[in-house]
């Protein structure tokens, strides 16, 4: 990420309804996926709210996340015939996590969170940067009687994480007893929402989708009751390196067009025995081929930090790249994914050496995720 340093920067990128809030917070700005988003905030930094999250709760605004919406007869069924996962394995009122892959390659175009509302309503949360993309992709698939709206702006999204997320949002009166991606509908603040049981951070925790006109009464509402619990506003670094201690992808590095499902060991979100989705062949012949590279944790020896680009080597030979690398706040020290050749033959446990500024420096092959959350 790249600090925004001028108003003509900034015009070029979309703001959040919430941006306002941000400032008087003393929010670090960056641009992220064509957005300006807040990066960390004065007071705090990125250790204090990663902390947070980990054992109290914090709140992110994520509404550069993109929203789209597939309406109409059989929508969820066009839908699974489209993305990765079977959403036939759930039910109205479930999300499922999926990828939207390119039909001859098998590459991730985007990874996406869909919410089934019912049979003819699908609700999609894409990445920021992929949604024009994804919503392209599916219009010019849609049969007739299908209506595939990008509503990107349409809504806000707040991320209320960490063990005492349930305390919060319940002292606000909102649902907190649904299941694990699961969602229900509340209101909060005057403003009709939906509570998903969903979140980044591997923490218990729920993200709030709601109108953009209503975010701010709803901040508003959530940091009035958030003072007993020592509610802290949290950023976009916080965010990745939680997600990066529980070993989540981030599509641009650990995911992206040129790195399939079968390699980011992301299997688990193909529905394999389903007729139809988008990849279906390329990827059922890599799974049986074995990839040619996958996606491996990796966890320092000694004081370093790994970061993207950075390169693997076994010996003399080069075996991968990092992926996504930072500083873990929980186990201080430093850890990375990378995606290592799968001829190398290398196990959990291997020492491998990373490329940081022209020194090689030891890291130990582990499986993710590096740290156990106090509550799922």
């Amino acid at each position: 990420m790249t600090d925004v340093t001028s108003d003509a920067a900034a015009t070029r990128l979309r703001r959040s309804p919430l941006h306002g809030r941000h400032a008087a917070l003393g929010a670090k700005f960056a641009p992220f996926g064509g957005w300006e988003m807040p990066l960390e905030y004065a007071g705090g930094g990125v250790l204090k709210e990663h902390t947070t999250v980990r054992t109290g709760v914090g709140v992110f605004d994520v509404s550069h996340l993109g929203k789209a919406r597939v309406v109409g007869p059989g929508a969820a069924d066009f839908v699974n015939a489209c993305l990765s996962n079977d959403l036939g394995r759930i039910g109205p009122g479930k999300a499922q996590y999926t990828l939207c892959c390119d039909d001859a390659t098998g590459g991730v175009v985007d990874d996406i969170i869909a919410y089934l509302h019912a049979e003819d309503h699908v609700f999609l949360i894409p990445n920021a940067a992929n949604t024009a993309e994804v919503v392209r992709r599916l219009r010019a698939a849609a049969p007739q009687g299908l209506v595939v709206t990008d509503e990107h702006e349409a809504y806000a999204v707040l991320a209320v994480q960490g063990p005492r997320s349930a305390e919060l949002l319940g002292a606000l009166g909102l649902p907190t007893d649904h299941g694990y991606m699961s969602f229900r509908a509340a209101t909060l603040a005057g403003a009709d929402l939906v509570v998903c049981r969903t979140g980044y951070t591997g923490e218990l925790g729920y993200e709030l989708v709601v109108p953009a006109e209503h975010a701010v009464a709803v901040w508003d509402a959530i940091f009035a009751a958030g003072q007993a619990y020592e509610l802290r506003a949290c950023g976009l670094a916080a965010r990745d390196t939680l997600r990066t201690e529980m070993g989540y992808p981030l599509h641009g590095q650990d995911l992206s067009p040129e790195i399939t499902p079968v390699q980011a060991r992301s299997g688990w979100a193909v529905g394999w025995d389903k007729p139809a989705f988008w990849g279906r062949d390329a990827l059922r012949a890599e799974k049986a081929a074995g990839p040619a590279r996958t996606l491996r944790g990796l966890e320092a020896v000694d004081r370093a930090i790994p970061r993207p680009g950075m390169a693997v080597y076994a010996g003399d030979t080069q075996v991968g790249t990092v992926t996504s690398g930072t500083f873990s706040p929980t186990r201080k020290q430093g850890i990375a994914l990378a995606l290592l050749d799968t001829s190398a033959a290398l196990a959990d446990g291997d020492t491998v050496e990373v490329d940081i500024r022209g020194r090689r420096t030891p890291m130990r092959l582990t499986r993710p995720p590096f740290v156990t959350p106090s509550v799922r």
